[in-house]
């Protein structure tokens, strides 16, 4: 029996009491990459950013498995995030920024907390640049040190909000090879925020799909199941924009 890393049972979720989102009810497969698709303004990141407890959801239950409803006020959060663009600190280099949960959340001597940041740059391949401020290396480098920054905790789930903007074909590629190598490897369980199609076909196991007047799901499944039986001509339509044969991540030589 697959467990579940995330249950979500008759969520709503907004602004000033009201609600973008109503109703939501799924799961979240543990040790899988589910993505959270949508047009603008359809609630993607709203829902992201109450799945992780910078807001609160205005009805339901978010219930982590093993952690209940997600509170930051409580103290060191159960899971990694990086937010669009990495959110990396400019007058930091890149390990004294993947160092920062580190220094916040343990006791771990100087050296220790140097040692494990400089792991985590390495699994996702960027040995070599720990000294580097952000506007020294390419966004996709930026990338890739705010995923190492959110798995200095070594957690078992991340979220990702829009991991693959605005990178090139090529860097993109790359990315989901580091997520997929993440999940193989390492049994990661991955959240994200993603209007991606092609790196959606190649990375996701599972997806729903969001819709903005209907505030709620209009399509769950994975990629290749929506795009061949939707019944919902929205869903329809957007999985169906790449031909059925998209390009398959490679093998990773960063990860482990």
């Amino acid at each position: 029996m697959t467990l579940s890393a995330i249950c979500i049972r008759d969520l709503s979720v907004g602004y000033g009491g009201l609600a973008i989102l109503d109703g939501l009810n799924f799961e979240i497969r543990r040790g899988s990459i589910f993505a959270i698709l949508g047009g603008s303004g359809c609630g993607k990141t709203t829902l992201l950013e109450n799945l992780i407890g910078i807001q609160e959801p205005l009805a339901g239950e978010i219930d982590i498995t093993g952690f209940g409803t997600p509170d930051l006020d409580r103290g060191f959060p159960p899971y990694g995030v990086s937010f669009q663009g990495g959110a990396l600190f400019g007058s930091m280099t890149l390990l004294e920024n993947v160092s920062l949960p580190l220094v916040r959340w343990t006791t771990l001597a100087e050296s220790a907390i140097e040692a494990v940041a400089s792991a985590r740059l390495r699994l996702v391949g960027l040995a070599g640049f720990e000294n580097h401020l952000p506007n020294e290396v390419s966004g996709g480098m930026q990338k890739r040190a705010g995923i190492a920054r959110a798995l200095a905790m070594e957690p078992s789930l991340l979220f990702l909000d829009e991991p693959s903007a605005g990178l090139d074909p090529s860097t993109a590629v790359e990315l989901d090879d580091l997520l997929c190598c993440l999940r193989d490897d390492l049994g990661v369980t991955t959240v994200l925020v993603t209007h991606e199609l092609a790196s959606i076909f190649s990375i996701a196991d599972d997806c729903i799909m969001l819709d903005k007047q209907a505030r709620g799901i209009i399509a769950r499944g994975s990629p290749t199941s929506l795009r061949d039986e939707s019944q919902d001509p929205t869903a329809h339509a957007f999985f169906n924009r790449l031909p059925k044969t998209p390009p398959q991540p490679g093998v990773s030589e960063n990860c482990l």
